[in-house]
């Protein structure tokens, strides 16, 4: 009889653990209903990344450029890292050991940050234009759009592994948001000029086969993108100031309103993963809401 109220002590103590855990918005908050997370000002205009690992959400351009910060529950920021002299990030991921990694578009690398917080560069191309956004598979290889805004032209590249970068899409329009489906079957690609997504077949050894077009849009401007965990789609409509939400068919089922126009990449996250975290450049800070 020790023995079961022992166990039963053992399931009660962990599963007040679980529900313990620290949320950035209440599970009970309305669905869809926009919440400040930052106050204006807090990072740089160009704010961006944003990714959530072990309960934390880390946002690249904490106060200036060139700097990766985090944000606490309650919307406290702190500084993570300064990054290289003349290197600005943009999109953030992390491998399964807790490495970081960032598209440096203005040194034209891929960084890592290891877990002592030391930088390397993981991956440059002369080839590059300026890595942008980027997505990272369950192998830990990275796919990244690569733009050029000048001639609103754009590619794809994959780096399997450090120092090693492959082209795996080119002669598109201006690449931006990219994302891998949840079952990594298809990656997603945005083209922010030309108002397209594009969906590829990924094939076995990573490369991308037989593109077809997802979706178009009017007006305004495509930003990041990334899939729900009920398998839609939600992409920034940069300028208009939109989250807008597309079921695996490519039908719109959903349209979120934010309170500020250039929202630039967004993440889910706490405990549950059903917060989207929304980086916002003319707000120069982040909004959050809740899905069903």
């Amino acid at each position: 009889m020790k023995k079961l109220y022992f166990i039963f002590a053992i399931v009660i103590l962990f599963g007040s653990c679980k529900e313990q855990r620290t949320y950035y918005l209440s599970p009970d908050t309305t669905p869809y209903e926009v919440h400040e997370l930052t106050k204006d000002d807090v990072f740089s205009h160009n704010v961006e990344g944003p990714s959530f690992r072990n309960d934390t959400l880390f946002v690249v351009n904490y106060q200036k450029d060139g700097t990766v910060g985090y944000i606490l529950p309650g919307g406290k920021c702190k500084l993570y890292k300064t990054l290289p002299e003349g290197s600005i990030g943009n999109s953030v991921k992390f491998d399964k050991d807790g490495n970081m990694y960032l598209a440096d578009f203005a040194g034209h690398n891929i960084l890592k940050i290891n877990k002592s917080k030391e930088i390397s560069i993981y991956c440059h191309n002369d080839a590059f234009n300026q890595p942008n956004d980027m997505d990272m598979s369950s192998k830990g290889w990275i796919y990244a759009s690569d733009p050029d805004w000048t001639d609103s032209t754009g590619q794809v590249w994959l780096i399997k592994n450090e120092g090693e970068s492959i082209r795996v899409a080119d002669s598109m329009g201006t690449t931006n948001g990219i994302t891998l489906s949840p079952d990594e079957k298809h990656l997603y690609v945005g083209e922010s000029v030309q108002l397209k997504i594009w969906r590829f077949d990924v094939n076995e050894d990573g490369s991308l086969s037989n593109k077809k077009l997802f979706t178009t849009f009017q007006g305004y401007d495509l930003d990041g993108m990334h899939f729900g965990p009920k398998g839609n789609l939600f992409v920034c409509r940069y300028g208009k100031g939109e989250i807008v939400v597309f079921n695996p068919k490519g039908k719109q089922v959903k349209t979120i309103a934010l309170n500020a126009k250039k929202c630039s990449n967004l993440v889910f996250g706490d405990p549950d993963g059903k917060t989207v975290f929304v980086t916002l450049q003319d707000k120069k800070g982040l909004e959050m809401f809740r899905i069903k």
